[in-house]
């Protein structure tokens, strides 16, 4: 307990630090764009004078620093700026109802994974390299050469029309989960399919590794049943890795849900990103990229503490 304690601390210091990196990456990144963001405001039609009245007012005659300094200032307030025409459009109002679309997806297809490559990955190692480890073998390969973009068009193309939808609004939650499933269900699949298949080899790898050990084999020459020794001490010592390198996979769930979000035409951060690159509209896709690696930088302070928490090596030091 002590241990994890530290490392959560240790994390939410380096919170605040890592979120200042990011944030300065990408505005540096967005400054050597040559488009003007008070043209973009104020429209083609704007005169000089109003051109000039718009960058004193939010501050684009200041040095970089001093408008990063602001920028950042205003983040941490809840404010990521204004988009498109007019001073009504925040960034945050939009990010606010795309971030929970594009994190559901990425969860659900996070789950699919976990249900199909854990079990796939332990059967695999149980019967290694008999038939249902050759046939789990082989599938995890295609699972890992079918790109998650090729396989959602295939998917919209199998499903247009019929009773899995592809396409509309997506039903709320709380309100019609049933509705909310179906329409994230072929999504997430999609998503979670190259996972699948990575996690497999990974955790068959975990798992043949731990059954070699010295300890499997005294305790099964003990005459301790097999399905004991597995479920009671392989299993929590195999699973170690695979947790630490499906933090990893989140990332990819996380990026890979802003193209998969297009394709189905759901209104996440792949919608905002896309609408303020099509527009010019700085300020939507550096708060878009902002928001997605805050996020992915916080799921991994998560990913941590599991680790943490499933490793009695390290807790109980």
């Amino acid at each position: 307990m002590n241990n994890l304690l530290r490392l959560l601390g240790r994390r939410l210091i380096a919170l605040p630090i890592m979120v200042i990196g990011v944030t300065l990456l990408v505005f540096f990144i967005m400054s050597l764009s040559p488009i003007d963001p008070a043209y973009t405001a104020l429209g083609e039609y704007a005169t000089p004078e109003a051109l000039a009245e718009f960058c004193a007012a939010h501050g684009l005659n200041d040095p970089f620093f001093v408008q990063y300094g602001n920028y950042v200032i205003d983040m941490f307030q809840g404010d990521l700026g204004i988009y498109g025409v007019g001073e009504t459009n925040r960034v945050s109002d939009m990010v606010t109802g795309a971030l929970p679309v594009t994190l559901s997806l990425t969860f659900f297809g996070l789950i699919i994974a976990i249900l199909l490559a854990f079990p796939l990955g332990i059967l695999a190692a149980i019967y290694r390299d008999r038939w249902p480890d050759q046939i789990i073998r082989v599938f995890s390969v295609i699972c890992i050469g079918t790109p998650s973009f090729w396989l959602a068009s295939l998917l919209v193309l199998a499903f247009v029309g019929g009773s899995i939808p592809v396409s509309g609004g997506l039903p709320s939650m709380s309100e019609d989960f049933g509705g909310w499933f179906m329409r994230m269900l072929l999504p997430a699949f999609s998503l979670a399919i190259p996972v699948i298949g990575q996690m497999t080899r990974v955790v068959r790898t975990s798992m043949v590794e731990e059954l070699d050990r010295d300890y499997v084999r005294t305790a099964l020459g003990a005459g301790i049943p097999r399905s004991v020794v597995i479920g009671r001490n392989v299993l929590r010592n195999a699973l170690i890795t695979p947790v630490t390198v499906l933090g990893l996979r989140v990332g990819y769930l996380m990026g890979g849900a802003v193209v998969i979000e297009i394709i189905f035409g759901l209104q996440g951060m792949g919608k905002v990103l896309i609408l303020g690159i099509q527009n010019n509209w700085v300020n939507l896709v550096q708060g878009g990229a902002l928001v997605v690696a805050i996020a992915f930088i916080i799921v991994n302070i998560i990913v941590d503490m599991l680790y943490l928490l499933i490793n009695p090596r390290i807790r109980s030091v």
